[in-house]
């Protein structure tokens, strides 16, 4: 008890670094499976499987290319462990994809390169997006039932960081919206002596007209320059 409360109190402090080091998915993602082969016992490699609107990703890998590999070939394939995790809300291990049958076509392509086990972990994303964290080994029976408790512990404090993350990159986003619409309005204004709202309603009107977003609309303006506006 005493040493999963330290990992816990391990897994926070990671949770933290994480935040305050990335400032995008990516590196957010880098750092999650940095920080999994570091902490989980067995773990070779990783990566993070991500499912939006459908669409299978798996944006980043550490170590060597295994992960990454692995991630592909679900993505041709359609199935697999990771996006079983990813979309299910579970936890999948295979502890040696030579003799696992729940993914046939998955599991001899992945024992063809090497990977002989895997451990999955679901990350829970906002909204309708999916994730889980995958960790791979060349040995068969790599992870023990401590493992896969702390992988899961791992993946809850990750998924609050890598939240953290998607979060600050949104209003970064949003920030930076609102700073192109207020220099196109204000090329507007200059070029046609209007005031601050009927600048932003010839802005609205072009993005209805031309069925094109409102930042977009905005950003062609600025691009162009104030000669053109």
């Amino acid at each position: 008890m005493t040493e999963l409360a330290d990992f816990g109190a391990q897994m926070t402090r990671i949770a933290g670094e994480m935040r305050k080091q990335s400032d995008d998915t990516e590196t957010a993602v880098r750092a999650m499976t940095k920080y999994a082969v570091d902490a989980i016992p067995g773990a070779e490699y990783a990566s993070v499987t991500l499912v939006s609107g459908g669409v299978i990703e798996t944006p980043v890998i550490v170590g060597d290319d295994l992960g990454g590999e692995a991630g592909d070939l679900q993505r041709r394939l359609g199935e697999g462990p990771c996006i079983r995790a990813a979309i299910d809300d579970v936890t999948v291990w295979i502890d040696d994809l030579h003799t696992d049958e729940r993914w046939p076509r998955f599991a001899a392509a992945a024992a063809d390169i090497g990977i002989r086990s895997m451990a999955c972990f679901f990350l829970y994303m906002d909204g309708d997006d999916f994730g889980a964290l995958n960790l791979h080994s060349t040995r068969p029976h790599a992870f023990t039932s401590e493992a896969r408790l702390l992988g899961e512990l791992f993946a809850a404090h990750a998924a609050t960081a890598f939240g953290a993350v998607q979060e600050k990159q949104q209003l970064r986003a949003a920030l930076s919206s609102r700073d192109i619409i207020g220099q196109a309005k204000g090329m507007i204004m200059e070029r046609y002596k209007l005031d601050a709202n009927e600048a932003f309603a010839l802005l609205a009107r072009l993005s209805q007209d031309t069925n094109t977003k409102l930042v977009d609309v905005a950003a062609q303006i600025v691009v162009a320059g104030p000669e053109t506006s």
